[in-house]
């Protein structure tokens, strides 16, 4: 888990803007100042000044009543998503592998209670598609790729993981039982792979596996995604595990 931080050391104004700029969604894509200041329980006139920097920084614009967020902010996270080699390295074996199990394919890393998805590969021939942005989230406890990367953390972080994270219910299916999601995140790392049935999204089955860095830690979760009317459990067990183990051993041999 992170690093404890003392607040002392930190730009509480910062901190403010970019609570701000997470305050904007797929299903807030554009909000007024008081709308904002809900949504984040900040000041209105706080906002205000947090948001007409954004506009002079062309971050954001306005209308002069609601606001929305502009293509530049993707600037703020590509720079670091570049900065990830393996990205570079993943990308055609995962365009490989959704191409041959003709299903989605993604890759994504921990950060703190979510997963971040940091790459990801469509099949050519689908209409139906698993569609997840780059730089989405999803809580881990929902997601195979965030019980792959659970189990690979420290023993006292996965611990301070169980013990402080809030495993909302999604679907009948989520496991928000801390006793059971801990079994199910040690399986996950003695087996090497993971299998989430429909636990974030009806309709949503994934397997995962990991991805490891030269010196054997896991660097990020390789996933596929499969709608749950078209591949059946048997499916993940055999095929698609294949296929998933065999690509996530090819990044890790050329992140050698």
């Amino acid at each position: 888990m992170k690093k404890q931080i003392n607040k002392r050391d930190t730009v509480n104004s910062l901190v403010r803007g970019l609570e701000i700029m997470r305050a904007f969604t797929r299903t807030r894509p554009s909000m007024t100042l008081s709308e904002i200041s809900r949504a984040t329980d900040l000041p209105r006139a706080a906002v205000r000044r947090f948001m007409l920097t954004l506009v002079g920084e062309g971050y954001a614009e306005t209308d002069g009543k609601y606001f929305n967020l502009k293509p530049k902010v993707l600037e703020l996270g590509y720079a670091a998503l570049s900065s990830l080699t393996f990205v570079e390295v993943a990308q055609p074996i995962m365009a490989r592998l959704a191409f041959k199990l003709e299903e989605s394919v993604f890759a994504a890393m921990l950060d703190d209670e979510d997963v971040v998805y940091v790459a990801s590969a469509a099949p050519p021939e689908r209409r139906v598609r698993i569609s997840v942005a780059v730089g989405s989230r999803a809580p881990a406890h929902t997601v195979s790729t965030g019980r792959i990367l659970l189990a690979a953390l420290p023993e006292e972080e996965r611990e301070e993981y169980l013990a402080n994270a809030k495993l909302t219910r999604y679907t009948p299916n989520t496991v928000t039982s801390r006793v059971k999601l801990r079994k199910l995140i040690e399986q996950a790392g003695k087996q090497g792979w993971s299998i989430v049935d429909q636990e974030l999204e009806i309709g949503l089955r994934s397997i995962s596996a990991p991805i490891r860095q030269r010196n054997g830690d896991v660097a990020a979760a390789l996933n596929v995604a499969c709608p749950s009317s078209r591949v059946t459990q048997e499916d993940m067990h055999t095929r698609v595990l294949a296929e998933l183990e065999a690509a996530s051993q090819s990044i890790t041999a050329a992140l050698y």
